[in-house]
């Protein structure tokens, strides 16, 4: 993109003249990072965006039933309310479909780009397929758990948020893992299916949606409902910790292998995760599409990535230069989408890239360690030209990006 112009809006204007500052004008970043231009973001030229363009265009058709005013995470800055987004929506849905050349532009046109974090870890998560059934039964004998409804989320006295529940008028920390498996949910009809293995129960938690194939070879698809409250607790380095695997060897594929020949073991082992999830029937999510990330769109292999909201607001189109797992290290680098949350996923520095589902999605998932950079693109601000008043010129204003002028 050219540093020394200022452009119109791509098709599709309201009412006013509306123009976008270009990459040298003053721009107020809020202590988000450094600008960047295209130029400095390395593989932007290689990466089709007419690829990642009908991703956000699924974000901006979800954002557009929500208030302006909405909140997607961070405390400050350009794109942190769902309005900041709509003028660019707005531009996108003008767009010819297929045109690589216009969705190019777009991006160039709409979005800042800001160094995020210039050592970046990436992990890896997908959608499992684990064997289930309906009903109790044989090897069917681990439960999948709805809701509870007396799982209660509210305000502390000091302003958290905290997870729990009521018993008589004392608010308690809800029910751990190990209780769970102990039968403090057994005969409240919470059941959604029965697994055949707790491990694929575990695996499940951890990557927060799923694919349960029946034995008539029907597939229940899973999403996230809830989570306990309680905290997360790494299984690799609890195996780490018990000098059971060393740190350089974990991986998910290495814990499960731990887990598999040590049957005896393993259920203490997941239990010292105190942190359980509880799932929800996904109806209407075709097989071709992920399960609904934390923005509530299905999540796109290749495209979805889970960041911490506090540091990359949702929504936010998120650059990634990294390596995909293995000895040749392959290089990575293409646009990815904030359409998710971890629990483990903290900080600017962190970010967990969803790749899937399948048995080459479950490899890579689960060997991906990788350092590089990321790179958030911000919406531009824009300047609104009002009318003029009767004798004199128009003016300009710089109003940022939320909403109709």
């Amino acid at each position: 993109m050219s540093h020394s112009f200022v452009t119109k809006i791509l098709r599709g204007a309201s009412a006013g003249a509306i123009l976008l500052l270009s990459a040298c004008a003053a721009t107020d970043l809020e202590g988000t990072g450094q600008p960047l231009a295209f130029s400095d973001i390395k593989g932007w030229g290689s990466d089709e965006a007419v690829r990642a363009l009908p991703v956000f265009l699924g974000e901006c058709r979800y954002l557009g039933r929500l208030p302006a005013d909405a909140g997607l995470g961070a405390d400050s800055g350009r794109g942190t309310h769902v309005g900041d987004w709509l003028p660019a929506c707005r531009a996108a849905a003008a767009l010819p479909t297929g045109d690589a050349p216009a969705a190019r532009q777009f991006f160039e046109t709409w979005f800042q780009p800001v160094l995020t974090a210039g050592q970046a870890l990436f992990t890896g998560y997908y959608e499992p397929e684990i064997r289930g059934s309906l009903s109790r039964g044989g090897v069917y004998q681990t439960p999948v758990y709805g809701v509870p409804d007396d799982l209660v989320r509210t305000r502390a006295t000091d302003g958290r948020m905290v997870t729990g529940r009521w018993q008589g008028s004392q608010f308690m920390p809800y029910w751990t893992r190990a209780q769970i498996d102990a039968g403090a949910l057994a005969g409240r009809n919470l059941e959604l299916l029965w697994v055949a293995d707790p491990a694929d129960l575990f695996f499940l938690q951890i990557q927060g949606s799923g694919r349960v194939r029946l034995p008539s070879g029907q597939v229940v698809r899973l999403g996230f409902g809830a989570k306990n409250g309680q905290e997360y607790v790494p299984l690799g380095r609890v195996l780490v910790r018990q000098g059971e695997m060393d740190a350089d060897a974990v991986s998910m594929q290495s814990i499960r292998a731990w887990l598999t020949a040590h049957p005896d073991q393993a259920r203490t082992v997941m239990e010292d995760n105190p942190n359980y999830v509880f799932f929800t029937v996904l109806d209407h999510v075709y097989a071709d599409q992920g399960a609904p990330g934390a923005l509530g769109v299905p999540l796109t292999p290749g495209r979805s990535v889970a960041v911490d909201r506090r540091s990359i607001p949702l929504a936010s189109p998120v650059w990634v230069e990294t390596t995909l797992p293995g000895p040749a290290g392959s290089s990575w680098q293409r646009l990815v989408f904030a359409q998710d949350t971890g629990t483990d996923i903290q900080g600017p520095a962190r970010a967990d890239l969803f790749m899937g589902w399948g048995p080459d999605a479950e490899q890579t998932a689960g060997a991906m360690q990788q350092r590089g950079r990321t790179i958030t693109f911000v919406p531009r601000p824009v300047v609104v030209m009002e009318p003029a008043s009767m004798g004199a010129a128009p003016t300009a204003k710089i109003v940022g990006i939320a909403g109709e002028p």
